[in-house]
Parts: C-alpha cells; structure tokens; sequence
C-alpha cells in the first residue's frame, strides 16, 4: 500500500495535505524519514508515525463514547454540538459515525466505527445487538409493566414493538432496567409514555455484551479492539449482572 493512501485511510487529512507533510519529513516509517508519498508500507509489519504519533495499520477504527447530555448523534443538525466533536484527532477518521443513535438528552454508551459491514450488523433488524438502558422513571414503577413490555408495547402512534425486558433495580422506586433488541425513534421514553408514565433520565449501559467502563468519565472516550467487538457480538445476556450492578451503585 502507497504511504500517502495508508495514511489518508486512517487519518483525516486529505492526500495532498499528506504529500506535503511527507516532503517536510513529519512522517517516519520505523523511525526513518519518509519521502515519497508512494513507499511502499506494510500495515501488519511498519510502524508509521505522522508528527511524532504512531499510526495504527488496523483497517478499522472502533471508539467507545460516555455520551454527555446536549450533544446530538449526528454530524449535519444546525445550530447542534455533534457528538464527532468529542472525538479526540488522534482517534478520528474521515469515515468514523456512529453507530445508532442516543438523543440530544441521553447519556451513556456510543459506538463510533468506520466498518460499515459491523455497524449493519449491529443495527440490523435481522441480528439487532441487545442494548440495555438504565432509566429513572417520573413515578414509582409498577409490577405491570414487566408484562407488558414482555409481550410488546403499542405506541401512541400504532407503532407495535418487539417483546423486552425490564425490570426495577432492586431497593428503588424509580429506577429500572430496560433490554430492547430494536431501535425505534425515541423507543423507551414512549414506550413508557404508553404506559403513563415518563423517563426523567436515561443511560444506555451495555450493547450486548460490551458494557461501559465505570471509570470513563461523560465525555470520555477510548479505542476498542477486536476482542470488545467480538464480546459485543457473542456474549450472553447481561441483564442480571448489570441490575446487580446498578443495584450496588445505587446503595
């Protein structure tokens, strides 16, 4: 692969920008001077590093965000903060979005990757990956919405939904767990507003079986590798650990 394309992939710079800073010797191939926009690199066996910082030769590009409140999942909205601009340079590519989206008032965990095959996979109707949401609730839960979100909501508009799981964190009143494998425009807050009642605040937790870090701060973000990928795709069910979880937080 030419310098100049392996960098421009992974990168978002523009391949004229990167000549230029190639001519000016701001990019080393392990540890030498580069000069040519078209030496030959190896991914799996050089290390480039573009103005002192290494280059990594993966083919894509896996970020994790702790959304914080007021930002929007989108890069095109006037007048909004979009969630790209808490995306550090050093983990930005020109194709990375993320993958689904969480509300302007939202919190929590945020895929962001430049593989398109896995964000299909992940959002598809076909193999949806399970995402788990913490919410606090208006006004005290009630046993009856376990059953009834397990046998599908209708919303107000006649939208129907998939059965899910809920549950009450255990020793609160208004706090819950909730597990959809569907992605319907503001889905837990009207699935709730079906039922009477109204999220106050709401965190996504988990998508499948990659769960947020706990010292990742709002705001914060990190590089995932291919075993969180993987750990995303094939774990099971992390309800109940993530409800224990929830219900020593809350303590």
């Amino acid at each position: 692969m030419r310098l100049d394309q392996f960098l421009s992939a992974r990168t978002l710079y523009s391949r004229r920008e990167l000549r230029t800073m190639i001519a000016k010797g701001k990019v080393t191939v392990d540890g030498a001077p580069a000069r040519k926009p078209d030496q030959p690199v190896s991914p799996e066996k050089n290390i480039v590093c573009l103005l002192g910082k290494h280059v990594p030769g993966d083919p894509y590009l896996y970020v994790l965000l702790n959304k914080p409140k007021g930002y929007v999942s989108s890069a095109d909205e006037a007048g909004q903060h979009s969630v790209m601009e808490l995306i550090p340079p050093e983990l930005s590519r020109k194709d990375l979005r993320p993958v689904g989206r969480l509300d302007k008032d939202s919190t929590g965990l945020l895929l962001f990757t430049d593989d398109g095959q896995l964000a299909h996979q992940v959002i598809a109707a076909r193999g949806h990956v399970a995402k788990y949401y913490r919410i606090l609730l208006a006004r005290p839960w009630e046993d009856a919405y376990a059953d009834a979100i397990a046998a599908g909501i209708r919303l107000a508009d006649g939208a129907q939904c998939r059965p899910a799981q809920a549950a009450p964190v255990p020793e609160t009143q208004r706090e819950a767990l909730i597990c959809l494998h569907e992605g319907k425009y503001h889905q837990v807050r009207r699935m709730f507003a079906a039922l009477g009642n109204h999220v106050e605040e709401l965190e996504r937790v988990a998508l499948g079986g990659l769960t947020m870090p706990p010292d990742l701060p709002l705001g914060g973000c990190i590089q995932l590798f291919e075993q969180d990928v993987q750990k995303m795709l094939h774990s099971e069910t992390v309800f109940s650990s993530l409800l224990q979880t929830k219900k020593e937080s809350s303590s």
